[in-house]
């Protein structure tokens, strides 16, 4: 108090002056980072973060200008792109990845069951650790034996081997947490069930797509029209996006974006299924309208979970694209339905 007193008059002007200056700058630089922390660092998955929709309207697709300004500021500070991710290192380890599902597949297709159990592994523990961060305790154990049996069985054993590995997983589960005690028992069961599903269940299906003569073709297609969406809904989001599709779960999604996706999907579905399974070009079409519809969704689900938990990103094992479930949310959406639509559509002869 007398230090302030015995600054006089002289400094209380000046002093408030800069104070205001001050206030107003921390309020703007606030303002600022709140409006980028909402629209990206609880922003959508790391599929779309890599080259997706969510990604691609992240940019164009912010109406006000705090978020514009600062998602491209912090992009430039870090070296990114403009979606606020690392491009670079999300595109090589893309390629990279690519590389291992291309080379294994075409190898030797045990390999490449190999790189899906080490993948959904690695997922299910992210998954584990994500719902611990919130007092739920699941089981890792029987979680990753039950999803390394889903995942590799079906391919000698077909969906029966997968209907039973997943009952007996269940069981095992609710078993194993009921020695852990009373305490919280239903809460931790149902997020157990939950991861046993989601994404080992669904990954299940994987070796129900490969086992067929063309199987690889079928993974291929499953695969490429996936990312198909991420980079149709990339570019038009970045250059197209203005109106956001879910402000709410990813302010980064926007309706161009989605747009992008469909178009890319779709031509890309048509023309894979005609060329690599011989099929018509309306089943390919249809198998790709399919997957952006199921790919967006997996990627504004993997969003809802991650704002629900608090997180941004399922992981860091990915540069430049956060978890590996960051990478496997679209791509667990579009399985199942790819896989039944082609056995319908293109039937192995």
């Amino acid at each position: 108090m007398d230090g302030t007193a015995a600054a006089g008059d002289r400094g209380s002007a000046k002093g408030g002056a800069r104070a205001g200056d001050h206030a107003s700058g921390v309020n703007a630089h606030a303002n600022g980072n709140g409006s980028d922390v909402d629209g990206s660092g609880m922003s959508g998955t790391g599929g779309s973060d890599v080259g997706g929709s969510d990604m691609g309207g992240s940019d164009i697709g912010g109406s006000g200008s705090g978020s514009g300004v600062s998602g491209s500021s912090g992009a430039a500070a870090g070296g990114g792109s403009r979606t606020g991710r690392n491009l670079p290192a999300a595109v090589a380890v893309g390629v990279a990845l690519g590389a291992a599902v291309i080379g294994s597949l075409y190898t030797q297709k045990a390999a490449f069951l190999v790189v899906v159990l080490a993948a959904v592994g690695v997922g299910v523990h992210e998954l584990v650790k994500a719902l611990g961060t919130r007092g739920i305790r699941v089981p890792l154990v029987p979680l990753l034996a039950g999803m390394a049996a889903m995942v590799v069985g079906p391919y000698w054993g077909g969906v029966s081997f997968l209907v039973g590995a997943f009952a007996v997983t269940v069981m095992v589960l609710l078993t194993w947490r009921m020695f852990q005690g009373v305490d919280g028992y239903v809460r931790d069961a149902t997020a157990a069930l939950f991861i046993a599903v989601y994404p080992s269940l669904f990954a299940g299906f994987v070796p129900l797509l490969l086992s067929p003569h063309d199987g690889a073709d079928r993974v291929i297609i499953f695969i490429a029209v996936t990312v198909c969406s991420d980079i149709g809904g990339y570019f038009a989001g970045i250059f197209l996006g203005r109106h956001r599709m879910s402000p709410l779960i990813s302010p980064k999604k926007t309706w161009e974006g989605f747009g992008g996706s469909a178009l890319a999907c779709v031509v890309g579905g048509a023309l894979l299924v005609r060329f690599l399974l011989e099929g018509q070009y309306w089943q390919g079409a249809l198998v790709g309208a399919v997957v952006v519809v199921c790919a967006t969704l997996g990627d504004l689900i993997e969003s809802v979970m991650k704002r629900d938990l608090g997180i941004k990103d399922m992981g860091s094992v990915l540069p430049g694209h956060g978890g590996i479930m960051d990478r496997l949310d679209s791509l667990l959406f579009t399985l199942v339905p790819v896989w039944l639509l082609l056995t319908l559509l293109v039937p192995v002869h």
